[in-house]
């Protein structure tokens, strides 16, 4: 179960659910009625807080965490215009706000807060947590650098046109918004299976993630602002990375998953505590709800953050 909260990051109001762990999920050396140890758990690109983030909250919840599941500006639930805008920054600060909410609850041991990114998200909590000395560990699930993946593909391997062209597209569509003619988008998934499975592995995979009743929800972002462009190619996720150490990095990436070479990337640069985990048979979705992928991938998550985020007596 969780209950809805809202709090402030840039100026705009975000929406969460929190889940609240029952007192006989606590651990043996955790007071029922003191401070807890939390997580917030950002969700992927494109994704809302009721599908793979909110499944990560709630299975941590029911191991004794308090967990923050929430909405990213200008996306979901959550405040902002343009809808649809992914503005890395902006990303960034809704994973600090959250940790801010955190430390205002009487519940919430503010010396014992994580962060879980999942997908895109993984890229930002390491952002995140690499200059917010309040993040006490950083766990991610198929984490990608937007950028990244938007000037080289999801594989590393797309043609650098690719992305001069769509920086083009976004310099056109300023230049439309300037002149009155409104907010400029392009889609995020193929509107047909066919089409669908005619772009790839990866492709089908977001699309049936998304866009069938395996997951779809009507607030989950099916095109984004061509605004965002020139933000997320400008951005890197990895920059900030040698920030991070002393405290420690647990990442979780699918065998099968071609976006695994940005998690390993991250994990090469990062110099602390460190420990990368992968999920034989996944596929980068799979790790999102897919249970033969989620449990093992939980049950490390549970681990690391008891390992790092539990006191000790």
């Amino acid at each position: 179960m969780s209950v809805n909260v809202t709090f402030p990051s840039g100026g705009l109001r975000l929406a969460g659910h929190l889940y609240i762990p029952d007192d006989e999920h606590l651990p043996n050396n955790e007071e029922a009625a003191g401070r807890r140890p939390a997580i917030v758990v950002g969700h992927p690109g494109s994704g809302v807080k009721e599908q793979a983030a909110g499944l990560y909250a709630g299975r941590l919840a029911e191991r004794g965490f308090l967990t923050l599941a929430f909405d990213a500006a200008f996306q979901g639930e959550s405040q902002g215009e343009p809808r649809g805008l992914e503005d890395p920054g902006h990303r960034v600060e809704d994973h600090k706000a959250a940790v801010s909410f955190l430390t205002t609850r009487t519940d919430v041991d503010p010396d014992r807060i994580g962060l879980l990114g999942i997908c895109a998200s993984g890229g930002y909590a390491l952002t995140a947590a690499a200059t917010d000395h309040r993040v006490k560990a950083v766990g991610t699930v198929s984490a990608v650098d937007i950028a990244r993946q938007f000037r080289l593909g999801a594989d590393g391997t797309q043609d650098p046109a690719v992305i001069q062209g769509m920086l083009a597209a976004a310099g056109a569509a300023r230049t439309a918004e300037a002149r009155g003619q409104g907010t400029q988008t392009f889609t995020l998934f193929p509107d047909t299976e066919e089409e669908a499975r005619r772009g790839g592995p990866h492709v089908y995979e977001g699309w049936e993630y998304y866009c069938t009743p395996r997951a779809q929800h009507p607030r989950s972002a099916k095109a984004l602002t061509w605004t965002s462009v020139d933000r997320i190619a400008a951005f890197d996720t990895f920059g900030p990375l040698d920030l991070l150490a002393p405290r420690p990095l647990q990442m979780i990436v699918g065998r099968e998953a071609v976006t695994s070479w940005m998690s390993v990337e991250a994990f090469q640069r990062a110099s602390g505590p460190k420990d990368l985990l992968w999920i034989d048979g996944a596929t980068h979705t799979d790790l999102y709800d897919k249970d033969a992928y989620v449990t093992p991938a939980v049950a490390r998550l549970t681990d690391f953050f008891r390992a790092h985020l539990t006191r000790t007596r």
